[in-house]
């Protein structure tokens, strides 16, 4: 009996040394206040990043996306293909070559800082369909040269992959320039990366991606307007290089600011 009547005593005893004041108001209760996801907080993070005052310098990356050469038509009409491009944490695209088919030229210069560590650059092709998803043609993972760190100009046709294979798409033609020029940052008034699902294979072929937000994500400031280029000077550099497409010669004449003879040596390190 005293054994028993003892007991609920301990217990007692034992509660008063375990709960020592009074439990928060909010204890055990779930948050009314949401917490952000991965990708909000990524862009948080970045701007921060971007905006802080210590911020070292990043290089600044100029991708020309000039053509694209695909295996096969997928569907009944031709196809309109636009591409997309990965640096970093932000996504770009081309303006939609319509009936562009297998052939989709695009000569488009994509101009966008390039984070330290980062050195490579993920491709996408898809085509705009108006009733559809679109439809992911092929993609590719491009690794940076190391010349173009260096500062050299560089151009080359990168494989593509998709439904034929591993490097069986076809071939992208782009032209790659780095410069380290000190840049400042900010946030432009410009629209967010969109994010949007898309039907089949997402992003270099590991599975469908599923909806997300649209955030504001940081972008470069407007770059200023294109050099003068004379057409005596384009036309010069041109039957230099006859071999060459023109679009790339005068994207080339561009990125070294209308220099004539920075381009022609650019050029020369392409077509060796």
């Amino acid at each position: 009996m005293n054994s028993m009547s003892s007991q609920p005593k301990f217990t007692e005893e034992r509660r008063r040394r375990l709960v020592l004041g009074e439990l928060p108001q909010d204890f055990l209760r779930v948050s009314s206040q949401p917490l952000p996801d991965a990708d909000q907080q990524l862009a948080i993070a970045l701007d921060r990043q971007l905006n802080a005052p210590t911020c070292s310098p990043m290089g600044r990356l100029n991708i020309t996306v000039d053509q694209a050469k695909l295996v096969k038509n997928y569907g009944i009409a031709r196809m309109d293909p636009y591409a997309r491009l990965r640096v970093g944490h932000c996504v770009y695209e081309t303006q939609t070559d319509s009936n562009g088919g297998k052939n989709p030229r695009w000569n488009k210069v994509v101009q966008c800082l390039l984070p330290a560590g980062v050195n490579t650059i993920s491709v996408e092709i898809y085509d705009e369909c108006s009733f559809t998803m679109d439809e992911l043609i092929a993609w590719a993972q491009v690794s940076i040269p190391a010349s173009v760190f260096a500062g050299q100009t560089h151009e080359e046709w990168f494989p593509l992959s998709g439904k034929q294979g591993e490097g069986q798409e076809g071939a992208i033609n782009l032209v790659l320039s780095y410069s380290t020029a000190p840049v400042s940052y900010g946030i432009a008034a410009a629209p967010p990366v969109m994010m949007v699902p898309r039907t089949g294979t997402g992003m270099l072929g590991y599975g469908a991606y599923a909806p997300v937000p649209v955030y504001q994500t940081p972008y470069p400031p407007p770059q200023a307007a294109a050099p003068q280029i004379s057409a005596e000077d384009l036309k010069m550099v041109e039957e230099m290089f006859p071999n060459l497409d023109k679009e790339v010669v005068k994207s080339v004449l561009e990125a070294n600011g209308g220099n004539k003879d920075a381009a022609i040596n650019s050029l020369l390190q392409v077509s060796q």
